[in-house]
């Protein structure tokens, strides 16, 4: 097929321009080259030679208009990205986000084309705090955390009624969902506007819930980024790891190698046409393990930093239950956390990132996004 990757130079789309590529189709990738993301403005080296580059915004119906009557199917990965960041550029990241996602809409049932299958990249984030289970009265709704709780330092979600800390579930695609941020809005909103167009339009469509990816590639210098990007960023300049709350925050971590195979299998397959599908490892990995583990990797003796304190909108814990897309579409992960790891620390080894994490915090401090608790 020929195959449209919407955001394709950056850390995900480019490992899935990658496996397209090793499959035979034929690419043409759509990206901006967003400074943040891309500081040096130019198509960046590891983009493979095989892919067509448009630089480009996908909020231009005038190319987009003339890419989509050009293939068969659609990867939309464009998209601003980072949980604190939207909170206070809230413009932006709807415009890019969601109309952006309507324009590309838009231009797909309105131009003639051919395009068969639409693929779009959701998040994790769309369910704001992950599933959870009382052990006096079983599965509990957990919407958010309340702000005096955290300020007790009071981190963990517990039962209103029965006063118990909640213990958390790996979290199904029939879970209720609760953004807790102006990105995971944005989020679902791609979500449910592809499947609600996608069916409408008899386009075979697909909603993949990535949850916390890592590999090679990601933006070191951009302190919006995954959370082993930012410590990763820290690590290399010999700053410790600066961690909200107790650090005790459970994630998925999964391979970006692996998340380019679910987006392969997709495509190629029917098995998930037509509905959302998380893509995570169903492991849990706590934030301060993370830093830990990292910091052993790359030979360094940093400890991190516990700063107690609590971001708005942040979540305790999620982790996925990936069954759905095991069954629909064969996909399994086959990067373990210590194998991934372990390669990240080495590719880690070739980088030099700015640290901007600590602007980054005082940006949060200024706009009372960062929260004090009690000491």
């Amino acid at each position: 097929m020929r195959v449209l990757v919407t955001g394709g130079a950056g850390f995900i789309g480019s490992h899935i321009v990658d496996a397209l590529v090793a499959r035979k189709h034929r690419v043409i990738v759509l990206d901006s080259l967003h400074p943040q993301i891309h500081p040096t403005g130019r198509r960046p080296a590891y983009l493979s030679a095989k892919a067509g580059f448009v630089r480009g915004d996908v909020r231009t119906r005038r190319i987009l208009a003339d890419l989509i009557p050009r293939v068969d199917a659609v990867i939309h990965q464009a998209a601003r990205v980072g949980v604190g960041q939207s909170m206070y550029e809230i413009n932006e990241y709807v415009d890019a986000n969601t109309r952006g996602t309507a324009l590309l809409l838009d231009v797909l049932t309105s131009v003639r084309n051919r395009v068969k299958k639409l693929l779009i990249a959701s998040s994790m984030s769309i369910y704001g705090e992950g599933s959870y289970r009382c052990p006096s009265c079983g599965p509990v709704q957990v919407r958010d955390r309340r702000e005096e709780d955290l300020k007790r330092r009071r981190f963990e979600p517990y039962c209103s009624r029965h006063r118990k800390i909640l213990r958390w579930e790996r979290t199904p695609e029939t879970k209720s969902i609760v953004p807790t941020s102006i990105y995971a809005s944005t989020k679902r909103d791609q979500e449910e506007m592809c499947l609600m167009i996608g069916r409408a339009y008899g386009i075979p469509t697909v909603a993949i819930r990535y949850f916390n990816v890592y590999g090679p590639r990601q933006a070191l210098s951009n302190p919006y980024t995954g959370v082993l990007a930012i410590f990763g960023s820290r690590l290399l300049n010999d700053n410790p790891p600066l961690i909200f709350e107790d650090g005790g925050q459970a994630r998925d971590f999964v391979h970006v190698r692996d998340i380019a195979a679910a987006n392969l299998a997709a495509l190629e397959r029917a098995g998930a046409d037509g509905c959302a599908v998380n893509c995570g490892t169903g492991r849990p990995v706590t934030v301060r393990q993370v830093a830990e583990d990292l910091a052993r990797a790359m030979v360094k003796s940093i400890r991190p930093v516990l700063l107690g304190d609590f971001r708005v909108g942040d979540i305790r814990h999620c982790i996925a239950d990936n069954r759905e897309i095991r069954r629909r579409l064969g996909w399994t992960p086959r990067i373990s956390w210590s194998n991934g790891l372990a390669e990240y620390a080495a590719y880690l080894r070739t980088q030099t990132a700015v640290d901007r994490v600590d602007n980054a915090i005082r940006e949060l401090e200024q706009r009372r996004l960062r929260r004090k608790s009690s000491r």
